[in-house]
């Protein structure tokens, strides 16, 4: 019940919409044009995501072909970022708790990709993800590996659509979005910057968590059923 407590007030916010039912899981577009309505920071999209394959701190290589069937929450920052990075870690980490209190977490994978892989060495990778709240039972720190180039995080970045500058000084000029990769390797949104809000992004999770296969299938029951169900 406490776990109740301490979600449905962020869900309820997502799924208040003047009046307007729940959306029936078989439409993630109805979603995305709510979505639109309410999170100016949500952008929707539906292309092939840019593929990848990048190693963790144990040099296991990890891409984006190795994650069938899940949905993918993808960022890009690096550790030694003085501002936003930080900021947009704990901010997934945000997501992810809401996520995995829920059964969509054996169904969600977190990934983060650093852009600066000089500097992020593996004692880097492995200590950053609990200084920042983020769970390890479903997220991952990649890299590049040792036959990649330098800027090969970097330029991946560019493909997402977003640029990491490096200045004299060796920071970053970058901007902050965060990614989400449907179950077949569709890249289904962005979230803009760090004031949007954690559940609406978990919602749009949801309706690709459940992307149903029979397009025109109708379930009884609604978004907020389906969450209510958990509890």
């Amino acid at each position: 019940m406490q776990q109740l407590r301490t979600i449905l007030p962020a869900l309820a916010l997502a799924f208040t919409m003047s009046g307007s039912p729940g959306v029936s899981a078989h439409s993630v577009e109805d979603l995305e044009s709510m979505l639109g309505d309410r999170e100016k920071y949500f952008q929707p999209l539906d292309q092939e995501a840019p593929g990848f394959a990048l190693q963790t701190a144990e040099e296991k290589t990890v891409g984006l072909a190795d994650l069938p069937g899940k949905v993918a929450v993808l960022h890009f920052i690096y550790a030694g970022c003085p501002d936003v990075c930080p900021l947009h870690a704990e901010r997934i980490a945000e997501v992810q708790e809401m996520i995995n209190r829920t059964p969509m977490k054996a169904q969600v994978q977190f990934v983060t990709v650093t852009t600066d892989p000089v500097n992020d060495t593996g004692g880097v990778l492995r200590d950053y993800g609990p200084a920042h709240g983020l769970d390890p039972a479903n997220w991952v720190f990649l890299t590049t590996a040792a036959d990649q180039p330098e800027d090969a995080t970097r330029r991946l970045a560019e493909a997402y659509g977003h640029k990491f500058s490096k200045t004299e000084d060796g920071y970053q000029v970058h901007g902050v979005v965060t990614h989400v990769i449907g179950k077949r390797g569709r890249w289904r949104g962005n979230f803009h910057g760090l004031k949007f809000q954690p559940a609406n992004l978990v919602v749009f999770v949801n309706a690709l968590v459940n992307d149903a296969a029979a397009p025109h299938a109708h379930p009884e029951q609604s978004w907020w059923d389906q969450f209510m169900a958990w509890f």
